[in-house]
């Protein structure tokens, strides 16, 4: 075991300590309003080059420092454009930062959208060679996700020698992903030899042991001595030339954190729980009042009694142990304080991509084309019965894991009765039809469906054969100069083509509520729900169902389409979780430009109602849960969609503008702020006089008038040139 642990811990007590001699940061990171602008560009210098210490007081030096910073950032620009050349890479006094998840590479979660949507902004803003992922090896995704190459920085090409040197298997190279950042992968299968020994030596220095059978958490412990390892190695063959900082995500990377702390690794460490580990279990007991309870849980015997509190205690001492401690909403917040037992420093919402989605004026044409193809299905689907008009029906839709009580799919449920009796009352000439796509353990596709879709291909090919003929016979008609004669286009054998298809066509059973066959659909909760509320799909029913028990898939026979795509061609998107630490369906619904029903217990809604004037205004309606009967959210939510079923189309057209309008305020570019924020707090945490707190009382700025129901857009870093109303002028009362 020595010979395992030693070059991990002994070795790294001689690291360099902080209070060496080491190049002051300069005049730039003093100075409030240009913070960003030096974090964004480091100055390149060398390692013995000392810059001379700010006075506040002194105007000359402010203006010498942004002089010397221009000159600096003039510099870097020359240096940048010659970084593709084959040279090694010089170190510079901007802080490395190491990004540590199980989902680097591995898609098994939300966390690795979560990391590989903000890449492209991290590296935009902190720089490609300043900023690394840290991840498991699995071969199946970093064959086609991963371009391995040798490191051309030295302190890396060193770190990695150390540990292959010792029997370590790990990958460097970029993750082919938009950003391209440097990745190292571990292999976790192949250091599973040292469980045992890492095992002993986590429980000897913190007191966590852990079951033999727990798969999970062996691989965990396994990934976090390694990640450790690495940042050890790292540190002791840096020197001490720069600062360093590494941002975990989840308790599956926070054994590497734990160990960072208890062998004093100089690095400033980050931890973000995107949703509390007891809370998933406690919220997945429907005997269980989480909110109302949450303050008043035993959570070791919570934890205890559901036999994680191995797991558990991997999360609270991580959360524990690092400098800054992050969430990513409001709620998950009010959940790890009374869970974990601390309160988070930053909440550090979740962003997208928003080039991704972005089609500009093109949007609205999208929408058009994407309907165009759920038209057709509805029209397999519901042949025989299709008494309702096309152009009138409007298409909601509920998506996500299958947590019917979580997501909140029981409430999605019984609005639908309530609002399809809305419907026959006051509004008989709309009808909804209301997807429900969760994954469900199912055998094949449903034969009445399949054949749906067959009764619509065979129309459409006699439709475009009669019309392929018709239109010769037109033809010909004018080419010898007479005036077509209606009788003479179809001919006998056309008429009696026409009659088999509409006989074809006719079924004396009602259109299927599920898309394919379930397993145990006895015991199905969507499908026992439907029943109670008899929403299957009759003729005088206003809200027809469709349960699709599968992820889209474009080479589906039944709904041939991207999840994108369908997004798209949908009016309204309805998400009233229970359960749900942010919410990526609303949003991902918000940068498409479609509508989409939220509750106040998602981070998402919170962060909408924060962030908005009005959300509904902007077709984000948040349906209240928090401190109201599911009564009182079903008749809301219900409200909600039957004021939506109101509009025309003009009406929906602009609410879709208004809602593709609130893009930016969702965006990396304007969210990836309060990760810097947060890992510029951790720097201040561990070196104190390089880094500024950010928390810090700043100058006194204006602020920007807010006209009535528009977005508040947050301003991290105000420009008094263009905000309007000085401080000290506001009337406070």
């Amino acid at each position: 075991m020595g010979s395992i642990i030693s070059p991990c811990h002994e070795d790294l007590q001689s690291t360099w300590d902080p209070s060496d001699s080491q190049p002051e940061l300069g005049i730039a990171l003093k100075l409030q309003d240009i913070r960003k602008q030096q974090y964004q560009h480091p100055i390149i210098m060398s390692s013995k080059t000392q810059q001379p210490a700010m006075s506040d007081s002194s105007e000359s030096t402010v203006a010498s420092g942004q002089t010397s910073l221009q000159a600096a950032m003039d510099k870097l620009r020359t240096i940048s454009e010659g970084s593709h050349k084959k040279a090694p890479i010089k170190e510079n006094i901007h802080p490395m930062t190491f990004e540590v998840a199980w989902e680097v590479c591995n898609r098994v979660g939300g966390i690795h959208t979560v990391i590989k949507t903000k890449v492209p902004q991290t590296v935009s803003t902190l720089g490609v060679h300043n900023y690394c992922c840290l991840g498991p090896y699995k071969i199946a995704t970093a064959r086609t996700d991963v371009e391995e190459q040798d490191p051309e920085c030295p302190v890396f090409q060193a770190t990695l020698k150390s540990m292959r040197e010792r029997g370590i298997s790990v990958v460097f190279g970029r993750w082919l992903v938009d950003g391209a950042p440097y990745v190292v992968l571990f292999d976790v299968d192949a250091a599973m030899c040292h469980l045992s020994d890492w095992k002993k030596d986590l429980f000897e220095k913190t007191g966590i042991g852990c079951p033999w059978d727990d798969e999970e958490a062996n691989t965990t412990i396994v990934f976090g001595y390694l990640v450790a390892w690495f940042l050890g190695e790292y540190v002791h063959q840096l020197k001490g030339e720069r600062r360093v900082v590494a941002h975990f995500h989840e308790w599956l990377a926070g054994v590497g954190l734990v160990l960072s702390r208890i062998r004093q690794i100089s690095i400033a460490t980050v931890f973000t729980t995107h949703a509390t580990l007891l809370g998933r279990y406690l919220c997945a007991d429907q005997s269980c009042d989480f909110y109302n309870n949450l303050p008043f849980f035993d959570v070791d015997k919570e934890a205890g009694g559901r036999q994680i509190y191995h797991r558990y205690c991997m999360e609270r001492a991580a959360v524990h142990s690092a400098h800054v401690f992050t969430t990513v909403s409001h709620i998950t917040a009010y959940e790890a304080q009374h869970l974990l037992k601390r309160k988070p420093d930053y909440i550090t919402p979740n962003g997208l991509n928003i080039v991704k989605f972005s089609a500009l004026h093109e949007f609205q044409n999208l929408h058009a084309k994407a309907k165009a193809k759920i038209h057709n299905f509805v029209q397999g689907h519901f042949h025989g019965h299709l008494d309702f008009d096309i152009e009138k029906t409007l298409y909601f839709f509920t998506a996500g894991r299958y947590e019917f009580l979580n997501k909140g799919t029981d409430l999605y449920l019984e609005s639908l009765a309530r609002l399809n009796y809305m419907l026959q009352r006051h509004k008989p000439d709309v009808t909804v039809v209301a997807f429900i796509i969760m994954p469900a353990k199912t055998n094949n596709f449903n034969v009445d469906a399949l054949r749906g879709q067959a009764v619509v291909k065979r129309m459409t090919d006699t439709v475009e054969d009669l019309q392929k003929k018709i239109g010769n016979k037109l033809l010909e008609s004018l080419m010898r100069n007479e005036t077509p004669n209606s009788a003479d286009l179809l001919d006998t054998e056309d008429i009696v083509k026409l009659k088999k298809v509409v006989l074809a066509s006719q079924r004396e059973t009602l259109p299927p509520i599920v898309t394919h066959n379930l397993i145990d659909d006895s015991k199905d909760e969507v499908l026992n729900c439907l029943r109670r509320i008899r929403l299957f799909n009759h003729k005088h029913d206003r809200v027809k169902v469709v349960f699709h028990p599968e992820f889209l898939n474009p080479s589906s026979p039944l709904l041939p389409m991207e999840y994108e795509e369908f997004v798209r061609g949908c009016h309204l998107g309805v998400f009233p979780s229970y359960y749900e630490p942010w919410g990526y369906t609303p949003a991902e619904c918000t940068v498409m430009g479609v509508a989409s029903i939220t509750s106040d217990l998602s981070g998402f809604g919170l962060f909408m109602r924060e962030r908005v004037e009005d959300p509904s205004s902007y077709g984000i309606y948040v349906v209240d849960r928090r401190f109201y009967s599911p009564e009182s959210s079903i008749s809301q939510m219900s409200k909600h969609m039957f004021e939506f079923c109101l509009l025309n189309r003009r009406q929906r057209i602009n609410l879709r503008n208004r809602t593709e309008r609130l893009s930016d305020i969702l965006g990396w570019f304007e969210l990836e702020e309060y990760y810097w924020l947060s890992r510029l707090k951790a720097l201040h945490v561990t070196h104190a006089s390089e880094f500024e707190d950010p928390d810090a009382p700043t100058h006194n700025f204006k602020l920007r008038a807010s006209a009535a129901n528009s977005p508040k857009l947050p301003r991290l870093h105000p420009n008094p040139g263009t905000d309007q109303v000085p401080l000290e002028h506001l009337n406070m009362q």
